[in-house]
């Protein structure tokens, strides 16, 4: 019938012109018209723009409480290597929730994994070839990354293989491997660690410089441009809309913008005149007169937290694993009769989430320069909750590595800024705690709305 066929079209131009206004609040009582255009044109995720919103509204008014010290260079700078470790894990964490499972031991998995490579360092390789040699701390990281990756193959196997509720699995290894922690030393605390190994926990030593980092922004400002080139000359060759170019030279100009603020930010903390005088006379040059500012530039953390957020993605957006995952979680049933090995796909993503947790453990461990069996105490919750807050739905199917990353930083930015207001640690688990529930009802609602 030509009048139902009319309607039918006219129903179909309506969703497509509204379907970004139906996510979006009212905006100042302006219906949302010029707002919903300029985000349908710039293609932008809504939930990505909230939460940097959220993490803005967030340093500016600790940065108010505190009386302008929270958004100084050297407590973001702090901000961001105290991030690096759950980040790494929350990146390994999304894929687990996808799937519609939960991992609960990724704490005690780090302070096992930490303990095993302070006692590779200290106890077994110097007796094998010595003190201080080259490969201790590479030998000692791959050692901590395969024994994670090993118990995380084990958990997975019995969720997949075996039908155990993942919630149960990993509640028991939250207590096993936190009591391994213990046992490996007795208890004792694993020191001095290895000087080459201590960069990777940031610090003094742990950092880039100057020169390196405005090499590493100018490099990722590079790849940002030409992989918004190559995206946008893929979708024209497959018929797909394009965004305009002018849409595309303000996203260009935002990303470099952000990047070209971060190294700025790094750079602008300089390292204390103790340390420089040491380095000066290391050299043989004179440190009475006034000292010359060395920046720190990017933390060597930061540099791995964004490395595997960059591997991370590529794996959940660009690879069969990646897309086998999503199918997973949108839809257990389905995929495993479409001929999904969905057990399969099950264990390797836990065994992926405990090779993050060894790698994350070497980072820890060597930011607090010892291993000890309370290392990633809590951690499990910090990880779980940067997941969540990023946009990660406990339902399952949905989730960004991004913004779990993002997250995290947004859960450390709470807890750094209630140290500097002096909020005690049982205060501090309560406001996390509170954000994770409150994550959680905004994602229920947020996908109320747009079925």
């Amino acid at each position: 019938m030509p009048g139902r066929e009319t309607w039918l079209r006219r129903r179909l131009q309506i969703g497509r012109d509204t379907r970004g206004a139906a996510r979006l609040p009212p905006v100042l009582g302006l219906k949302g018209s010029f707002v919903v255009e300029l985000f349908r044109k710039l293609e932008l995720d809504l939930r990505l723009v909230g939460m940097l919103g959220a993490l803005a509204v967030i340093w500016i008014g600790f940065d108010v409480l505190s009386g302008g010290v929270f958004l100084t260079p050297r407590n973001i700078w702090n901000l961001s290597v105290q991030s690096a470790s759950v980040a790494v894990m929350a990146a390994g964490m999304v894929l687990v929730i996808v799937t519609r499972n939960i991992d609960l031991s990724v704490g005690s998995i780090l302070g096992f994994t930490g303990m095993i490579i302070g006692v590779t360092q200290v106890w077994i390789l110097p007796t094998v070839w010595g003190l201080e040699h080259p490969l201790t701390w590479i030998v000692s990281v791959i050692v901590g990354i395969i024994v994670g990756a090993a118990i995380g193959t084990v958990q997975g196997a019995v969720v997949a293989y075996l039908g155990v509720p993942s919630f149960i699995v990993t509640l028991g290894g939250l207590l096993v491997w936190r009591g391994m922690a213990w046992r490996v030393a007795e208890g004792q605390t694993i020191a001095p660690l290895d000087s080459r190994f201590l960069p990777l926990g940031g610090g003094m030593q742990g950092s880039v410089g100057a020169a390196a980092s405005w090499i590493i922004g100018g490099v990722a400002m590079l790849v940002s441009v030409i992989l918004l080139v190559t995206i946008r000359r893929r979708r024209k060759s497959f018929g797909f809309i394009v965004r305009p170019v002018w849409a595309e030279i303000l996203i260009a100009a935002l990303v470099c913008g952000a990047i070209a603020g971060a190294v700025l930010v790094v750079n602008a903390y300089p390292l204390p005149p103790g340390i420089v005088r040491t380095m000066l006379e290391a050299q043989g040059l004179p440190s009475d007169g006034p000292l010359p500012d060395i920046a720190h530039g990017f933390a060597i953390p930061v540099l791995i937290a964004v490395a595997v957020g960059i591997v991370m993605t590529f794996i959940a957006d660009r690879t069969r694993f990646g897309r086998y995952v999503f199918a997973i979680g949108g839809n257990p049933e389905a995929a495993d009769l479409s001929g999904i090995n969905t057990r399969r796909v099950l264990t390797l993503v836990f065994t992926l989430m405990g090779a993050l947790c060894g790698l994350s453990a070497a980072i820890a461990t060597a930011r607090l320069q010892a291993a000890t069996n309370a290392n990633g105490t809590l951690d499990e919750l910090y990880t779980i909750a940067a997941a969540v807050i990023g946009g990660t739905s406990l339902s399952g199917g949905t989730g960004t590595i991004f913004g779990a990353m993002l997250g995290a930083v947004i859960a450390q930015s709470l807890q750094t800024g209630m140290v500097l207001l002096g909020v005690d640690a049982p205060m501090q688990n309560v406001v996390v705690g509170l954000v994770l529930v409150a994550a959680v009802y905004i994602d229920t609602v947020y996908r109320r709305r747009i079925k």
